[in-house]
């Protein structure tokens, strides 16, 4: 059993494998799957399989294989400022990410079934707030998790431009689906087995594209034998940002631009990402694979047939720059936050400098 795509040693060498395939396509999308280290939202005893393409759960607690959740990234076609729905939001790792791409004038909500899984999303979450030089690279727009059941969303919500459903939609609630989404949005959700994008072009009309071959748990179906009463589910409102937040925002955006002009003046030429890990390059055999992990199914991509025949000499034509690649040379230097170096260096009070910060610990 195997999945879509190699393991990787880190969540770079898997994105780097996930791009490969084709997986990841587009730069946004790969930016928001660096930033954000898939082994942080798993349980520290599971850590070994985080780079492996692979499902996983561990009671409530579920996350997708990484090939996946690229697909629905990708066929989401975020943008900035975009208003997003995650129906059975999970751990928070794919609403995180989808953060990092809509930015601080979003919308970013999720709804779970399971309270135990919404208590471990908002951990995460506030980890990765509290904990990563990511987050100082972006613009986040914070997601917002509520629980209940995402078949009982209240009728007067409002409407969303990009909706992801993780579990498997019956026929008969792809209607019910679609009436979450405003003209000109774009649906995203496993129906028939099929992992399947939806656009809707106008009130009542719709494109409907098959991306891949896919086997999620059905959802859930509501529960009313104690009441006998439907619980809807009421999303958070679309609150306006304060005046406080919008200078926030607006003092973060020139720091960084100004130390963009500064690194442009010391170098001539945009910024440059920090080196990643060196890794030894192979091209892999890919056969048509069907993969059953815990009720998810989905089936791997085939490679031309080049492929096969450049697989051994390509590995014996890369191993000798591995065997001579030094230890030193395999660890670069940690980047520099240097969005956080220049706050502090401002002439401000502490307390302001920490709110730019937004209080973080590192």
């Amino acid at each position: 059993m195997g999945g879509a795509v190699s393991a990787g040693e880190d969540n770079d060498e898997l994105i780097d494998n996930l791009k490969e395939a084709q997986y990841i396509r587009t730069e946004l999308v790969e930016q928001a799957f660096r930033a954000i280290d898939r082994a942080d939202y798993y349980l520290e005893e599971f850590k070994d399989n985080a780079y492996k393409d692979l499902a996983w759960k561990h009671g409530n607690i579920h996350l997708s294989a990484p090939c996946i959740y690229s697909e629905v990234m990708e066929a989401l076609d975020l943008q900035p400022g975009l208003s997003f729905l995650n129906l059975g939001s999970g751990t928070g790792y794919l609403s995180s990410m989808v953060g990092l791409i809509l930015g601080p004038f979003g919308v970013n909500h999720g709804v779970e079934l399971h309270s135990d899984v919404i208590e471990y999303a908002k951990q995460k979450l506030d980890f990765f707030i509290k904990t990563s030089d990511s987050f100082d690279r972006f613009e986040f727009c914070e997601p917002s998790f509520v629980i209940g059941n995402c078949l009982e969303i209240s009728p007067d919500c409002t409407q969303y431009d990009r909706v992801y459903c993780g579990a498997g939609v019956q026929k008969e609630h792809e209607d019910y689906m679609k009436s979450l989404l405003k003209v000109g949005g774009i649906l995203v959700m496993p129906l028939e087995e099929k992992l399947t994008k939806i656009t809707r072009v106008g009130p009542s009309a719709w494109e409907t594209k098959k991306i891949l071959a896919v086997s999620f748990a059905p959802l859930i179906q509501p529960n009313h034998a104690d009441s006998g009463k439907s619980r809807l589910v009421h999303l958070p409102p679309v609150a306006v940002r304060s005046l406080q937040d919008l200078a926030r925002i607006a003092i973060r955006g020139t720091i960084k631009k100004l130390i963009h002009q500064e690194a442009l003046g010391k170098a001539g030429s945009g910024l440059k990402s920090p080196p990643r890990f060196k890794r030894r390059r192979v091209r892999r055999r890919r056969m048509e694979t069907i993969v059953f992990l815990d009720k998810e199914v989905f089936a791997s991509r085939i490679s031309s047939p080049s492929d096969d025949n450049n697989n051994s000499e390509d590995m014996d034509e890369e191993r000798p720059d591995e065997e001579d690649t030094k230890p030193s040379e395999l660890k670069p230097d940690p980047p520099v936050n240097f969005l956080r170096e220049k706050v502090l260096s401002l002439p401000l009070p502490d307390p302001l400098k920490y709110y730019l910060l937004y209080y973080r610990e590192k």
